[in-house]
């Protein structure tokens, strides 16, 4: 049987594409190609789903949410606060699993961020 070997893109919908790559680029620090071609350090993958009615992923027409492993959680929020981003308040801590905190980026999608135990 063949398999999966990792998420090969995750490709947004935007009003404006350019802007919103480079939000990722330059709020998120993502380094990007040319192509939006990013190579991340290595770590987990999660794959979960949630029921049809769950606010976890923001609004309701958000289908996904992107994740994004992060070295530290509290400098990355100040971060995109400073580049006038939004942050959402709360900051959840799970045991054995490690903080969350989101963002909104420009777009309006929610996006998670996550700093491994």
């Amino acid at each position: 049987m063949e398999r999966v070997l990792g998420i090969g893109g995750y490709f947004l919908r935007a009003q404006d594409a350019a802007a919103l790559l480079a939000w990722y680029r330059d709020v998120l620090g993502m380094q990007l190609g040319e192509w939006g071609e990013w190579m991340p350090e290595p770590g987990p993958t999660i794959v979960a789903t949630f029921e049809a009615d769950s606010d976890y992923l923001g609004r309701r027409e958000q289908q996904t949410m992107l994740n994004f492993r992060v070295r530290d959680l509290d400098a990355m929020l100040t971060q995109v606060r400073a580049a006038g981003g939004v942050v959402l308040d709360e900051v959840q801590e799970m045991d054995g699993v490690g903080r969350f905190g989101w963002v909104v980026d420009p777009e309006g999608t929610r996006v998670e961020l996550w700093q491994p135990v």
